[in-house]
């Protein structure tokens, strides 16, 4: 890290949506103290990316829907800094922490009493493996998109660990300014047990709040004391200028005693547990609710806007929702988008029938308590992802596919196949010279110095890349920039695209249905979800009861061929199953069942009535 010469300070910029985003750069990086990195690249403008919606939940209050996006958060945010440049109000983030780790989710058929090896099975969520920098490039253009949507008196919370909170720090510096830092906080989970280990268990995170301008949305949070303690009562002193000691007439210390005490910035909050069966929902590093109340009561107010760009099973969505603010959302992994869809529809019906209590209390006089929640909310995506919904999985079924020996995780190459080594670059969107960069900067060119050296007329190095769809001078862009990096070492470079190479190859078994009417009713007579039956290493045949299968169905009686709003939500509590049977209005035309099954997978089909 060094201190780079501070650049020209131009203040916050005039804050709202803008027409053109292609024409657009950011505002200027603060300047110091910078970090570097292998491979670092500027981050200045993006493009937009247009979203289609997809499913609407529930009305508009006060004309505003919240929003969901399936997509890439890159692209979601370049998307989003069209209309929302400067309008939000708080972001919340739990990122990858470069863990070096897979995270994955168990699953269990509904219905069931007892578990056993059929019934039970885990799916990966996101893997959270890293090469090289690309893990600090990654948070670096997606912090930069964040301050760009943030209002001048906004706030970032950036939820991390050990592994990457030190360079998190100084890109944050780097991005917003070290003056712009408002606090380290510690969540101290006390309830995690640690195994045999030769040092301190490590039983904290760490969030990082760093502001937008120099006066950011705070107010005090308090929480309950288990018993009252008697302590000096403060007030403030005109004169002085301070907090003083209270005084009687005659000098004397006066006392309180105290039921409650202002939060700090170390949270004793209990990690979720898997008895947990209230919010629980098993999805890998979901945060407790409690935690994420604090942060928002704390910076910002009912009816600003709250983003999270790393939704998971949206518990930031949840809290904003209970809270009375308004919501945007994204995952790129489908299972998350569904997940915090059901999430949400829970939520609202729980809205209507109890006030949900808080884990602490907002100072008195500081922040008024909400009366409008905002309930209703859109899902979008971004881009084509319908080919991969779960991400994290995708790079496994192409390495099957191309039958590729795969390599141990934090390679450069993800493996070898026929002597030439393979690399998957993104498949949510055209591989291009940008994606090229973790290659470029990890190469070993005094390996293809001393390959060269031995054999002049040989390229020194074979590589296949594996995309979906492509610039067509992926493979020229790659092979010279390492005759640059070299004397003169050629490289052999083929690319494998998926949509020209392997049209017909199937990355997702499509699940079938019998969906029939009579008597008045929508009946669902069968369902194969053939992912998850393949996955249990079970046949169609052999399933008892396809109900076990469901996670949800939801039910649109007059669709209008573009945006699904179902008014029948089937989402069935715990080990429940849903009804599969469902009496037809007498309004009803087109109608549209969408059926989603515990691996978030859907199949949706449509029935003509009327």
């Amino acid at each position: 890290m060094t201190d780079a010469p501070r650049q020209q300070d131009l203040g916050l910029r005039e804050t709202g949506p803008i027409e053109n985003v292609e024409e657009y750069s950011f505002e200027p990086i603060k300047g110091y103290p910078m970090l570097h990195w292998r491979g670092k690249r500027p981050f200045t403008s993006t493009v937009y990316y247009p979203a289609q919606r997809r499913e609407t939940y529930g009305e508009a209050v006060n004309g505003w829907r919240n929003r969901l996006y399936w997509g890439d958060n890159l692209q979601v945010m370049s998307h989003l800094v069209k209309e929302f440049r400067g309008a939000v109000q708080l972001v919340y983030i739990d990122p990858p922490f470069d863990s070096k780790a897979d995270y994955k989710r168990q699953i269990e058929l509904r219905g069931r009493t007892a578990s056993n090896d059929r019934t039970v099975f885990e799916e990966k969520q996101y893997e959270d493996i890293w090469t090289n920098d690309e893990y600090l490039q990654f948070m670096y253009e997606r912090l930069i998109l964040i301050r760009e949507l943030l209002t001048d008196n906004g706030s970032l919370f950036v939820h991390c660990d050990w592994h990457k909170s030190h360079h998190l720090r100084c890109i944050l510096d780097e991005i917003f300014g070290p003056g712009r830092f408002q606090n380290e906080i510690v969540w101290y989970y006390y309830n995690k047990m640690q195994g045999n280990i030769n040092r301190f268990a490590s039983n904290h995170d760490v969030i990082l709040w760093y502001s937008k301008g120099e006066k950011p949305i705070f107010h005090k949070i308090q929480e309950k004391r288990e018993e009252a303690t008697k302590q000096i009562k403060r007030v403030w002193s005109k004169e002085k200028k301070k907090l003083v000691n209270a005084k009687d007439e005659d000098g004397h210390v006066l006392y309180i005693d105290a039921t409650h005490r202002t939060v700090d910035d170390v949270w004793r909050i209990s990690m979720l547990q898997p008895a947990d069966q209230t919010e629980n929902l098993g999805y890998p590093t979901q945060k407790p609710e409690s935690l994420v109340e604090r942060i928002i009561a704390a910076a910002s107010n009912p009816g600003d806007i709250v983003f999270d760009n790393f939704m998971g099973s949206g518990t930031t969505q949840a809290v904003a929702t209970r809270l009375g603010r308004k919501f945007l959302g994204a995952d790129i992994n489908l299972g998350a988008v569904q997940m915090t869809t059901r999430r949400l529809l829970t939520l609202r019906e729980n809205l209507k029938t109890a006030n949900l209590p808080l884990g602490f209390v907002v100072e008195e006089d500081e922040q008024e308590f909400p009366t409008t929640f905002y309930t209703g909310f859109e899902v979008f995506n971004v881009n084509h992802y319908d080919v991969f919904r779960n991400p994290a999985e995708a790079k496994d079924l192409l390495l099957q596919a191309f039958e590729v020996n795969r390599l141990q995780p934090g390679n450069l190459f993800d493996g070898e196949k026929d002597g030439r080594m393979v690399k998957v670059m993104p498949i949510t969107r055209i591989a291009t010279r940008q994606d090229l960069n973790e290659l470029i900067n990890g190469f070993d060119y005094k390996a293809f110095e001393r390959r060269k050296s031995e054999h002049p007329t040989r390229p020194v190095e074979k590589i296949t890349l594996i995309c979906m769809g492509h610039e067509p001078d992926l493979a020229s862009q790659l092979r010279m920039e390492v005759r640059q990096n070299t004397s003169g070492a050629d490289i052999d470079v083929e690319v494998m695209d998926i949509l020209r190479d392997k049209q017909d190859l199937q990355f997702k078994r499509d699940s079938e249905a019998r969906i029939v009417v009579q008597d008045g009713q929508l009946i669902i007579e069968r369902f194969y979800p053939m992912n998850l039956l393949s996955k249990l290493s079970m046949e169609t045949e052999s399933m008892t009861d396809w109900r076990e299968l469901v996670e949800s169905i939801m039910i649109d009686w007059n669709y209008d061929s573009a945006v699904l709003q179902p008014t029948v939500l089937d989402i069935p509590d715990g080990n429940e199953l849903v009804a599969g049977r469902y009496p037809i209005p007498d309004d009803a035309g087109t109608i549209r069942v969408k059926i989603t099954d515990l691996l978030s997978e859907s199949l949706e089909v449509e029935v003509r009535y009327g």
